[in-house]
């Protein structure tokens, strides 16, 4: 909506993957600038953190350098700079015409104001936005792994939890940038230490996040609160034989497969479980005409009558018995925070009820005994659903009911 990129401009260019060694020689051990720069390194950061490279170069951001450098304007963004400094942009929210425009507009900073530009890079150490009272030395001690954290105060008492795949990452973008500044100047004034769980994965460390944020209740975590009306995903066949779904509010006529706290969710849930299972978007309620070979979401054809219902309605089974499976008291078997060990959670209506971590080896038999009992959250039912569908089936063992 706001650069006018489509998916069929970019179908045909290069994945990461294609051109990761490439960047990683421009840009490792350099210094790296950008318009918004946490914005840009996050995104290359991350990816290069998925195939197993961890980018550590030092940033400048123009945003906050023309701030000094030409003070007093109404905006600070790419384009009104460019426009006060006459600098072109040939093409404007497109890589490479957004780079040299910055590339220009960084070199005559740097000739405006050189001092003032080294200053920056000296101080931008990776530190400097830590609070006052955190020390730098705990800092380093923080792993760049995935978990949950807490927050402390001066008194050691909790006043926020939260998780991050990257807890070191996590924890110094609560102090940088521009998102919910009240929050991060109180946090910033309160915190005196870190304390963290590795989980091992993003899922677990979710559900462990919702646990503790009920157990404690930290001052500066929001509550969630559960919405009167809640949204269901229904199933029917219509007179062709073709399985469709519907998402609409509950009422007391109609037992949904699943329920929702909002329409959103209820369409995020529904589009995951088109992609998963090559389901027809027309006939899941998500579009009103036929579906076309250029569509994002995919089809098969039943929309226009080309695949039978016989064959489109095994996928629909499918589905539908993914969302029973994870109803029932179910064992699922995670990565645990070793190469040695699993994370194995059970669940009971949907809710997380007992988890631990054990080493591998064990029967499966006698996994459910071995777990520590935790109080049922709704929060982990709703987590579950989010994620089912990015579990394999090998990693999900349906008990019978204890």
């Amino acid at each position: 909506g706001l650069t006018g990129i489509d998916n069929f401009m970019v179908r045909h260019q290069p994945t990461f993957s294609d051109i990761q060694d490439e960047l990683w020689e421009l840009l490792n051990d350099k210094v790296f600038v950008a318009h918004n720069v946490s914005f840009d390194f996050g995104f290359i950061r991350e990816a290069f953190l998925k195939v197993g490279k961890e980018l550590k170069s030092p940033k400048l951001c123009t945003v906050r350098l023309s701030r000094k450098v030409f003070p007093g304007m109404k905006s600070y963004s790419l384009g009104r700079l460019c426009e006060s400094q006459k600098i072109p942009i040939e093409a404007r929210h497109r890589a490479m015409g957004d780079a040299r425009a910055t590339a220009i507009l960084f070199d005559r900073m740097i000739k405006s104001n050189y001092q003032l530009i080294n200053q920056s890079l000296k101080k931008n150490t990776g530190e400097a936005f830590l609070p006052p009272n955190f020390p730098h030395s705990k800092f380093k001690e923080i792993p760049d792994s995935c978990g949950v954290y807490y927050m402390l105060d001066e008194r050691g008492k909790v006043i926020y939890v939260g998780k991050a795949i990257n807890i070191r990452e996590r924890f110094k973008n609560h102090f940088s940038g521009q998102v919910l500044p009240k929050l991060k100047s109180k946090l910033k004034s309160e915190v005196f230490d870190l304390r963290w769980e590795l989980t091992g994965t993003e899922f677990m460390a979710l559900l462990y996040e919702a646990l503790e944020i009920k157990r404690l209740w930290p001052k500066y975590n929001s509550a969630l609160k559960l919405p009167k009306q809640l949204y269901g995903l229904f199933h029917y066949v219509d007179n062709s034989g073709y399985g469709r779904f519907q998402i609409s509010k509950i009422t007391k006529l109609f037992k949904p497969l699943e329920s929702f706290f909002s329409m959103e969710e209820a369409n995020l849930f529904l589009k995951t479980g088109i992609i998963t299972y090559g389901l027809c978007p027309k006939l899941c309620g998500l579009r009103k005409v036929n579906c076309s070979s250029e569509d994002e979401l995919p089809c098969e054809g039943a929309c226009d009558f080309s695949e039978e219902p016989k064959y489109y309605n095994q996928r629909v089974a499918e589905f539908m018995h993914k969302i029973k499976d994870s109803q029932q008291e179910i064992l699922i078997k995670l990565d645990g925070r070793t190469d040695s060990e699993y994370a194995y959670c059970l669940f009971e209506q949907g809710m997380l009820s007992k988890f631990a971590y054990l080493e591998e080896g064990l029967i499966s038999a006698a996994i459910p005994a071995l777990l520590e009992p935790v109080p049922q959250v709704p929060e982990t039912y709703y987590l579950l659903r989010q994620y089912i569908h990015q579990i394999s089936s090998d990693q999900i063992l349906v008990l019978e009911p204890s």
